[in-house]
């Protein structure tokens, strides 16, 4: 069976202001050290085979907590787990926003990648991953909205309620009929 966890990066800085951060690369402030240490010592106890990671500094520096703790696996960097590009709304809070564009700023062309553009490199990496490790378990550390597409895409039927919480794990493994999943947004190492 082929079991797949999903893991958005600890906290930022700007994840504490509210700061959009697409691609920008922002590196863990100490509360989210603290948090990939801590997932990373769940995780310990658990099979897991292959990382995959994003390279911007968030999910890097998450990745490397969670592969020393399970005894140096490598990390396989991929540029296709980054976060949706949020073009010129990054670094910006949602009051800055509103007072630059106004409340139709999401309306305006931003230059922030396009959802078909983000599910079909999350869609191409899926694919890959699949083929190159059958029935492994693989760990993913991406980035939240990354991995909401990502997860609408693969397990359509998943009702996402809440936004993704930073180094919550979501798990999914591969069914009879498609792929579910078991485990959703969860930080109980926290």
């Amino acid at each position: 069976m082929t079991k797949i966890g999903i893991i958005r990066h600890g906290r930022t800085a700007w994840n504490v202001e509210r700061r959009a951060q697409g691609s920008s690369d922002i590196p863990l402030d100490e509360n989210g050290i603290i948090e990939a240490v801590k997932l990373a010592e769940r995780l310990s106890s658990e099979e897991w085979d292959v990382i995959y990671a994003s390279p911007l500094a968030r999910a890097k520096q998450t990745a490397e907590y969670i592969a020393e703790k399970l005894g140096n696996l490598p990390i396989q960097y991929d540029e296709r787990l980054k976060e949706v590009d949020g073009g010129q709304i990054e670094g910006t809070t949602e009051a800055e926003r509103l007072e630059k564009w106004g409340e139709q700023w999401r309306e305006l062309d931003l230059g922030i990648e396009k959802t078909e553009a983000v599910i079909k490199r999350g869609q191409l990496f899926f694919d890959e991953l699949i083929k190159k490790h059958p029935e492994k378990n693989i760990l993913i550390v991406s980035h939240g909205m990354f991995i909401s597409h990502f997860l609408r895409q693969v397990v359509p039927k998943l009702e996402m309620k809440d936004g993704l919480r930073n180094t919550s794990i979501s798990t999914i493994v591969k069914g009879e009929k498609g792929w579910d999943c078991d485990l959703y947004n969860c930080t109980s190492h926290l």
